[in-house]
Order: structure tokens, then sequence, then C-alpha cells
């Protein structure tokens, strides 16, 4: 995180108001239950009717779709988290993904006056000074930002994206309550400590403060328009940074055709099979090339012009691949295309740093995804259709990956479907197959094995060079008697507390029967005083006895066990 902290202390008492709507709509869906594991009510005083009061009818829709109501109504933020969490299918199910990806993120535009207010103050002139006509109408209106259409004093058609107001404080309290619900995840509920939720909204608020940023976005164009200036069939978006501020971006205005929009590119005498190929070579040179993509590459994000050139918009979100991972990705590719399940293999733990568990299980079950497609012709077979499988196959032998991974994977599967939309004979896999063969020859390349021999040789010096004094300072340790060793369990914690539950149950027991015996000597001496002609204190004993023994069954009874 950088603008939003993790919060500190009790922050639901300081946004109290807003914890309890959260509260209030999540058990309006159906989701009191997890609450209550959470022991929400402990911070959230609005008392246990709430945790009962369930929406009339929420039980006709599935879960996951509750879930997506939910959100929907929760607001901006949560509409967010929603759209973040469809491109992570190595956490969440493939039914909760397809769920959240119909997330609609269209809201009322805010006024004119507003509008026209936030851009005076972030630019600090006078609207009429910096427009010579300003749109009353937005021409896109979204959950952090409405988009109207303005005219300079040149002239130039301009794009104006203003963020909503107050958008940055009520996303701020939000991450605060979702770090805090995080926290409560992973410590009830069991198996959490994997998915690790507290990192996810760690992920997810690094992602939506740079989405708050324009600045960060104006940079993103202009990454874009350097690494495709020399390319005629893309287009990107000129970005006037003199008129940039964190809240305020504008870019020129763009009169395009939307690219799912097939009558109209008709219309216009475009040809919808050479968009649906440059589409594909420019999000996948922006994969392959670049290291640099677009990862919401949605249709109302891609523009047409004349000539069939594509036109990007909305950079707000990207995804950056370091070289190596790129040549990870080129790996898995071709070993898909070379039917080489061994190779895939070994790229995945590659790529997730861990040890092969269940090698040969996970190289049979991507043997058997290969062999599934290998009788398909080339052109039959659907990339997105793999990459989420495997994804699924990743999720079942936990492997963590990098986030970025998924969200190429998201991007290569909408442009996918776009592909075959604009043309039934699109083939991605031939689209694909060149670059990923490209970047395995590169890694072999002369003056790259020598780059990868250098630093071997480096790493190797370091080592020799370092090993005479750090071996000293070993047994400078072991000799001075500083040294220790450290052993941890792992999952001992449930077996000990049965330990001492049955302990405590024995040693119980034994004082019951030690108060029985007791007792029965006691009666059977006849010892004073006496009431109704037994001993008091051995009518006091068996009492005990029974309250103990009755509260030892109920205690038993209670845990199930006998």
């Amino acid at each position: 995180m950088s603008d939003f902290q993790r919060p500190r202390g009790s922050i639901y008492y300081r946004h109290f108001g807003r914890y309890s709507e959260i509260v209030s709509v999540l058990v309006k869906y159906g989701f009191g239950d997890l609450l209550s594991r959470l022991n929400i009510e402990r911070y959230v005083s609005v008392g246990r009717r709430i945790f009962r009061a369930k929406k009339k009818g929420v039980e006709k829709f599935s879960r996951w779709e509750r879930i997506r109501m939910a959100l929907e109504e929760l607001g901006p933020t949560f509409v967010k988290l929603g759209q973040f969490a469809s491109n992570r299918p190595d956490i969440f199910p493939q039914e909760l993904i397809t769920t959240l990806e119909t997330l609609q993120d269209a809201v009322p535009p805010f006024s004119e006056q507003e509008a026209l207010r936030i851009i005076e103050k972030e630019l600090k002139t006078p609207v009429s000074a910096l427009f010579k006509k300003f749109g009353t109408t937005p021409v896109a209106s979204a959950s952090i930002a409405q988009v109207n259409k303005a005219v300079l004093h040149d002239g130039t058609v301009v794009a104006v994206k203003v963020q909503r107001p107050r958008i940055t404080e009520a996303i701020s309290i939000d991450l605060h309550i979702m770090y805090h619900i995080a926290r409560l995840l992973q410590k009830h509920i069991q198996g959490m400590d994997f998915f690790n939720p507290v990192q996810f909204v760690d992920e997810f608020a690094s992602a939506i403060n740079k989405e708050l940023d324009f600045v960060t976005e104006a940079l993103h164009f202009d990454h874009f328009r350097k690494n495709f200036g020399d390319d005629p069939t893309v287009y990107i978006p000129k970005v006037y940074h003199d008129l940039t501020t964190r809240k305020v971006l504008i870019t020129e205005f763009i009169n395009g055709v939307k690219i799912t929009n097939i009558e109209e590119l008709k219309r216009r005498r475009l040809d919808p099979r050479e968009i649906a190929a440059r589409g594909a070579s420019s999000v996948l040179k922006q994969i392959f090339r670049h290291g640099f993509f677009h990862a919401d590459p949605h249709p109302g994000n891609i523009l047409i012009l004349e000539g069939n050139v594509i036109c990007l918009l909305d950079l707000g979100m990207t995804g950056i691949l370091t070289p190596t991972s790129r040549g990870y990705l080129g790996d898995i590719i071709v070993g898909v295309a070379n039917g080489d399940a061994h190779k895939i293999v070994r790229t995945l733990y590659e790529i997730s740093n861990q040890q092969a568990k269940r090698g040969d299980e996970l190289e049979y079950q991507i043997a058997e995804l290969i062999q599934e497609y290998a009788s398909r012709p080339l052109g039959a077979i659907n990339v997105g259709e793999i990459l989420n499988r495997l994804t699924q196959i990743l999720m079942m032998h936990r492997l963590k990956l990098i986030p970025g991974f998924y969200l190429l994977v998201k991007a290569l599967v909408t442009m996918e479907g776009i592909g075959y939309k604009l043309d039934p004979g699109f083939d991605m896999m031939k689209h694909i197959e060149p670059f990923a063969r490209q970047l395995v020859r590169e890694k072999l390349t002369p003056r790259r094995v020598a780059g990868y021999s250098l630093d071997a040789l480096q790493d190797y010096f370091y080592l020799f060079r370092d090993l005479p004094s750090d071996s000293r300072d070993i047994f400078q340790i072991i000799k001075s008697g500083k040294f220790h060793m450290e052993i941890g369990h792992h999952g001992l914690g449930p077996f000990l507390n049965k330990i001492d539950q049955s302990t405590n149950r024995i040693v119980y027991g034994l004082v019951l029967a030690s108060l029985v015996v007791g007792s029965s000597i006691v009666v059977l001496s006849d010892i004073p005083p006496r009431a109704f002609g037994m001993p008091v204190i051995g009518m006091g004993g068996f009492i005990a006895a029974g309250l103990m023994g009755f509260g030892l069954l109920i205690s038993i009874l209670k845990h199930g066990k006998m």
C-alpha cells in the first residue's frame, strides 16, 4: 500500500456507521452464519436481531449470485474488489469468477457543477479559461470517475476524466474495514492461511490506489504510445499533461466504433476479420515483447478507427511481466503446442518457486489435459479454455504463481472471446505460437547464454569469496557457546488441546470418584451431625458428587464425544 496504510487500533469504532451498513448488507444476502463465525457481533453492536434479518427471497439465488448482489449494493470499493477478485482464479472458484465478471460498474453520473468545481480546484484555473465548451452530459460514468466531452480554445476536442467527489475518503474507510475482516477470516476460518486474505487486500489496495492516481494513468498512456510508436495498426490517445492531476485526466477525444459493434463496423466498411487479427497481435505484443500490457481489455476499452486501427482506452489497470516471466510463459505455450507435459510442470514449479511434492500426479493431469486437445486441429483449440483449466489444476496442487500471470491469462481470454465474435474462424493459437517460439529461441541465443554463464560465474565468485569469512563466523559462534537451534512444529495445537482436555477429564473423574468413596465411608461410619437419620457431611458429599457428575455428562454430550 502507498496512500492507504494498514489500519492500527479499533478502526471499527471510528467508522461504526459504515461498518454496520456493511454487516447489514451481508446479513441481508444470507451471510450471517459467516459473520457469526468471525465473531463480528463483538465489534459491531447492532444487536443479535440483525444477524437473523435475511432478505426474503434471496434463497432462490445461488451463493455466488448473492455475493455479486451484495458487492453491487455495497458500492464502488466493493464492486472494484469483485472485479479484482475475478482476475484471481488461483484463490476463488470458477463459479464465483464467472459471476463476478458480470458485476456492473456503471453508476449514475454526478452533477456538472460538481465536476466543474473539481476541475477548477485541481487545475486552479476557471473552467472558462480552460475550455471553449464543456459538455453537460457525461459520455461515460463509472464507480471511480466519469468522462465529459469538451473543446479547448484551439478547437481540439478532448475527453475530460474527473474523479468522483469524496471517492478517495470512501475507499479509504472501506479498505480499513476490509483489513479488519481479512484478519478475522485468517484468525477464525481454518485453511485461510494459504489464501492469505490480508495479502489479498494489500494487493487490491495497491491496485485501486493506482487507479485513483490519474497521473499514473497518464504515464501509462505515454508508455503505450512509445511501445506502439512505429505500429500503424494501433493508436494510443494523446495526453495533455499540463491539464492532468491526480483527480483530472485530459486526453484527446476518440470518435471510434466499439470493437464488438459488428453491424456498425460493417456499415463503415471496416473488416471484422482483420480487426480480430490486429487485436490479437496488439495484446500479444504487449505481453511477449513489451512486458507491459493492458490488464482490462474489455470491449468498452477498445475502439476501432478508420483503416481498422485499434485504439486502446482507460489504461488505469496494467500488468507487468519481467523478461524471465515472459520466458516462462513462452515455455508453457510451446509445451502445450508440443504436448510436452514435463516441460510445463518443470516451468510451473520454477515460476511458483516451490518444490515438487506431487510432481508425477501434476504431470499426469497436465498430460491428460494436453491429450484431450491433441486430436483437435490447431484452429479448434480454445486457448482461454486451456489456460482456465490449467489454472484449476494449479489450484488443486496449491501452486502459487505471480498475480501478473492471472492478469495476462484474463487479457488473453478476453481478447480471444472478442476475436471469436468478430471472426467465427479466429485461431488464437495460430497468433500466439510464433511469439512463444521466438521467446524460447531468444533464451538460447549465444549472447543470452553468455549472459547466463556470466551471472552464474559471478554468483560462484561471490560464494567462494565469502566462504572463508562466513565459515569463521559460524565457528566463532559455536566456540562462544551461543550456537542454538530452533525446532518448530505445525498442526500440533489441536492435538495438544485434546490431550489437555482428556487429562482434565481424567483428573475430574478421579476427584469425583474420591468424593463418592469418601462420602460413602462417612455415611457408613455414622459420623454426626445427622439429618433425617443420615450424616450431613456424607449427604453433602453425595450431592456435590451428583452435581459434578451431571456437569461432566453435559460437557461430554455437548462436544459429541462419549
